[in-house]
């Protein structure tokens, strides 16, 4: 099964059925384009620390990881030390990992780096875009999230595998993977075709 009807009796993809709190985040946010920096360094940070976990973990904290992590400014975040990592640490509203908080507080500067040599990170992320029907629906990886994920790598960045990258991809619209039977996915098709991506405005 690919779909599920929802509370209006309209077909969403199937990982709706999960709880109702992914469909608010289904209809108006996974699979539409999004070139704000903040947005993305705070998605690939929350992908990262829903690594071993569940989305629904992840989105039901999101908000304390906005309030603890200055709301993913990366140029603040940059500066956290020791200090904030222990305050992070000590923090029941977010996911208490070390590796995870430390590599989030890198990837910021990371983050920062990139800015400084790409113009921003939209226009980065927005160069992996893979070509229109190229990525199998429903697909763990593909061959730009592997891409992707192995650029970051190279420049420094942590807990940013292939899967990883994959559902960020997914989430912020660089494919559009709502399945075809499903209500939003013309919604997000339009979006994509009326965005502007980053660099060739």
């Amino acid at each position: 099964m690919h779909v599920i009807p929802g509370p209006d009796g309209r077909n969403r993809c199937f990982w709706c059925a999960q709880t109702v709190d992914f469909i608010p985040y289904h209809d108006r946010e996974w699979g539409f384009p999004v070139a704000d920096d903040r947005r993305l360094f705070e998605k690939l940070c929350l992908e990262s620390f829903q690594s071993g976990l569940s989305w629904r973990t992840i989105l039901a904290k999101r908000e304390n990881f906005r309030r603890a992590f200055a709301g993913f400014d990366y140029h603040r975040m940059a500066g956290f030390g020791a200090d904030k990592v222990a305050e992070l640490l000590a923090d029941s509203g977010i996911i208490r990992h070390r590796g995870k908080i430390e590599a989030v507080i890198s990837n910021a500067a990371r983050a920062v780096e990139m800015e400084a040599r790409e113009g921003s990170l939209a226009a980065f992320f927005w160069s992996f875009e893979p070509a229109a029907g190229s990525v199998p629906y429903n697909a763990a990886t593909s061959e730009a999230s592997n891409k992707l994920a192995k650029e970051l790598k190279r420049r420094g960045w942590k807990f940013v595998g292939p899967t990883t990258v994959h559902a960020f991809m997914q989430a912020m619209g660089l494919v559009n993977d709502h399945h075809a039977d499903c209500v939003t996915r013309p919604l997000a098709a339009e979006a994509r075709a009326a965005f502007i991506r980053p660099g060739q405005g």
